[in-house]
């Protein structure tokens, strides 16, 4: 089914829109259910509350319920109150089990504990087996909507199955083999299906070299693992190796987007405020903790600056300098920084390339600081007709960009190492800390040097 594009999507609006002001009932199914299901919810999006309203009673709770599980949270919320009590407990009984947990976690838990009792018993059930896992794990964030089948059975009868199933799963493309104790001990593709011979036995034909995850592992090991083994599913399994459900790339895909969310938000200092729906006080109140924090973190910069405060009256001309070297020390730790949280989100940073690593960011900080100290050597020597002071802060700036992006690297290691996301060394709080360490090496040399100048 092919995506429409910008003007085809405007047209099918207005279409859309006729039919539903005409009442015509028949033409706006006839049109709507005819389009991909992204283009549906794109439009469905932009319609009135009035005009939403004649749409549900024009689709049936499990054609909405598609709809509804595209939908982002927020919409989710605001959408879910105009629907009549009976029509959204059929909706959810025709969702993925997964959307439905994700919904409920985000609502009130006497509400959730309501729409569970309207829900059909066996589906209600399958919700709070997997409302029990911890967040974040595979357990809950899997969908129990998948089709398995026994190694005995003939690859037709699987076929004739699978006819039935299909519907009401959310992926066909593996089928997952189990014995009499549901224990996984292989896996079929559809492409090994429509190639067998229909009254081959699924044991011949099925891969017992299974990939598969724990329940209680963490999600973004999850999703590694998907992206290892090019993967549009995975298998759930529980410690004993029993089939517990599966979890499909799409929601990996959700799932990463909002990790890469919150890293951008800790290495930015602006946690939980890059909703742009957010008011401007509850942004500042988010913000406020971090800048905070900072601001007294930079009074250790001021002190710093006043430790050597006899230095800078006797050659005042070095505080000229003083924001280059802050500039420089924070920059090249944030783009240090960078390159760690990243290679410890990706698994790419191992214990036995750790020196490596190291004497890789060491190298390129004393090669870097060695071109800005001839660059700035040449300059300050030109305009300012001073070679000490130029030599002064040309080994500074050597010195300072070394030890940044060293520290830069190690600092988000050390807090990964003590469990907690090395993100929360943030870029503000990198470039704080190189600024200390930047003037206390400026400054410490100034005055080393002061009796030449």
């Amino acid at each position: 089914m092919e995506r429409l594009n910008k003007q085809k999507r405007e047209q099918y609006t207005n279409t859309i829109l006729d039919t539903l002001h005409k009442e015509d009932m028949k033409k706006f199914r006839q049109s709507f259910l005819a389009l991909h299901p992204s283009d549906q919810l794109d439009i469905f999006i932009s319609l009135s509350q009035e005009i939403r309203i004649k749409v549900y009673g024009y689709l049936s709770p499990s054609e909405f319920a598609e709809i509804f599980s595209g939908l982002d949270i927020k919409e989710q919320k605001l959408f879910f109150l105009e629907l009549d009590e009976k029509y959204s407990s059929m909706m959810f009984n025709h969702m993925f089990t997964d959307d439905v947990v994700n919904f409920l976690a985000e609502i009130n838990p006497e509400r959730a504990e309501t729409i569970l009792l309207k829900m059909d018993i066996d589906k209600a059930d399958q919700v709070r087996s997997l409302r029990l896992y911890a967040e974040e794990t595979a357990g809950s964030i899997m969908t129990k909507e998948l089709i398995w089948i026994s190694s005995t059975e003939k690859v037709a009868n699987v076929l004739e199955k699978l006819r039935l199933e299909a519907p009401n799963a959310e992926i066909i493309y593996y089928l997952y083999v189990i014995d009499s104790a549901r224990k996984l001990v292989g896996v079929v593709s559809l492409r090994d299906l429509i190639v067998a011979s229909p009254e081959e036995m699924i044991e011949n034909i099925m891969s017992t070299n299974v990939v598969s995850v724990t329940e209680d592992m963490d999600q973004e090991d999850v999703g590694k693992t998907i992206k290892k083994y090019d993967f549009l599913a995975v298998p759930v399994v529980s410690r004993q190796n029993r089939l517990l459900g599966i979890v499909t790339v799409d929601d990996i895909m959700d799932i990463l987007e909002e990790e890469t969310t919150e890293d951008f938000e800790d290495l930015s200092a602006t946690k939980g405020t890059t909703d742009l729906e957010l008011s401007g006080y509850d942004t500042a109140k988010k913000r406020a903790p971090w800048i905070i924090a900072l601001m007294f973190l930079g009074l250790l910069t001021a002190g710093v600056i006043g430790y050597f405060e006899e230095t800078l009256e006797t050659v005042v001309l070095l505080s000229v300098f003083i924001p280059m070297i802050m500039d420089s020390a924070g920059n090249v730790g944030t783009q240090s920084l960078t390159v760690a949280v990243r290679g410890l989100a990706l698994g790419n940073i191992k214990r036995e390339g750790f020196w490596r690593m190291i004497k890789r960011e060491l190298s390129a900080g004393f090669i870097l600081g060695l071109i800005c100290m001839v660059a700035v050597t040449i300059l300050i020597s030109i305009i300012y007709g001073n070679w000490i002071l130029a030599v002064i802060v040309g080994i500074s700036i050597l010195c300072t960009l070394t030890v940044s992006t060293v520290v830069g690297f190690i600092v988000p290691l050390i807090i990964n190492k003590l469990k907690f996301d090395p993100a929360i060394a943030s870029g503000p709080f990198i470039t704080t800390l190189n600024d200390i360490l930047g003037l206390v090496i400026y400054f410490s040399i100034a005055t080393a040097l002061m009796d030449l100048l």
